[in-house]
């Protein structure tokens, strides 16, 4: 008996509503994914790395002799005008204390020298008798000769016996000289401290005073206390004349070239300086680093080129953050790099086409730290996917997360 018209309508409807419920049930819903337009610009690639400043040229005073650095004239942070203000004071070393047997030794050799003077001045009055009594005998015979009753032999051995006693008195003279050094050398092996000899407060320090104009930086110590030669006592440098050190990798260092510019942040203003690479120095060392990591370092020198008033806060050893410009192009085509991944061993993003991705090798260039320049497999305008996740792969539908 066929079946009625309700029936066949019923079936109809329950079967439409039953291929409804299962697509539904079974269809993959579109991904959502982060969409990024492919566009050209400015890009750089930069080299970022923590530097430190410092003066270009201290000059280090150091102690001339061995004595007492008295209390330091100066200050940390005064000014000192070259030649003009006195920045350490050092007085001579006091005599030491005698024992017993080198105050003997001392006076023996104050009477030796006494005595070796007396004899020296002695010769002196002998030879300077003999010397007028030659000058005598040579005028008496100069007056013979030329009445022509001396002879041309006795005029000459008159003058010989001159010149050989002049020659003595000099020699006298310079037997007390010695006599005298002499002397003076065992008086001061004699001084103690507190003694007669010992040198007057006036005149009796070596003032030193600042080799250029600039400020004090560094004083060893504020209070007096003994020093030998040569030890440190202050520090002067112009802090308007300052460089940047940062410390490189040696793998970094090589791509970089004198000249090469740097942004120079988080110094504490508000602005961003900038400066100028001029040397990398020839040797790097061994660091170990946080992770225990040997590394290779090498110091990159910079000369800050902003203006001095834009920096006038700044001083020596003060922390400073460093981009320095490895590459840089005007317009470059560039995609994020966390749109990037490895298929194999190809770069490759994934594109948008209509509602669904494609899979697109790319070939990249030259990166840093958010972009990647792109040199072939993208054009201006592209629509990619930016951090895919596992659920895209090739022809998988995909919508916008906002």
């Amino acid at each position: 008996m066929p079946m009625k018209p309700r029936t066949i309508l019923s079936i109809a409807v329950g079967a439409a509503i039953v291929s409804g419920l299962a697509y539904f049930a079974f269809r993959t819903d579109p991904v959502p994914v982060d969409l990024y337009r492919i566009a050209s610009g400015p890009m750089r690639v930069t080299i970022d790395v923590d530097g430190r400043t410092r003066i270009r040229d201290l000059y280090e005073i150091a102690a001339p002799i061995a004595g007492v650095a008295q209390r330091s004239p100066v200050k940390v942070g005064d000014k000192v005008i070259k030649g003009e203000t006195v920045v350490a004071v050092v007085e001579p070393i006091a005599p030491s204390l005698l024992d017993a047997r080198s105050r003997l030794q001392a006076n023996a050799a104050i009477n030796e020298a006494t005595a070796a003077l007396h004899v020296a001045e002695t010769d002196l009055t002998r030879l300077l008798q003999e010397r007028a009594h030659a000058q005598t005998h040579f005028d008496r015979t100069s007056i013979l000769l030329d009445r022509g009753v001396a002879t041309m032999t006795q005029m000459e051995d008159a003058a010989q016996s001159l010149t050989i006693a002049k020659s003595a008195v000099d020699a006298a003279q310079a037997r007390i000289v010695m006599a005298r050094s002499a002397l003076d050398s065992a008086l001061a092996a004699a001084i103690e401290p507190g003694g007669d000899a010992e040198p007057s407060a006036d005149g009796c320090c070596v003032p030193l005073a600042a080799p250029v104009d600039g400020i004090v930086l560094a004083i060893e110590a504020i209070s007096a206390r003994p020093v030998a030669a040569g030890a440190p006592l202050v520090t002067i440098g112009n802090p308007a004349d300052l460089e940047i050190v940062a410390d490189l990798l040696s793998s970094d260092a090589v791509r970089l070239q004198v000249g090469a510019m740097a942004d120079v942040e988080r110094w504490g203003g508000d602005t961003t300086l900038q400066a100028r690479l001029t040397r990398i120095e020839p040797k790097a060392r061994t660091t170990i680093s946080a992770l225990g990591i040997e590394e290779q370092r090498v110091d990159a020198l910079f000369d800050l080129t902003s203006p001095s008033q834009d920096r006038s806060a700044l001083g020596d050893g003060f922390s400073v953050y460093l981009r320095i410009v490895e590459w840089q192009g005007e317009d470059v085509l560039q995609v994020p790099l966390s749109a990037t991944f490895r298929n194999g061993e190809i770069w490759s993003v994934f594109v948008l086409h209509e509602d669904r991705v494609r899979l697109q090798p790319v070939t990249l260039g030259k990166r840093n730290t958010q972009f990647a320049e792109v040199t072939d497999g993208l054009t201006e305008g592209d629509m990619i996917v930016t951090h895919p996740s596992d659920d895209l792969a090739d022809g998988v539908s995909v919508v916008a997360r906002e």
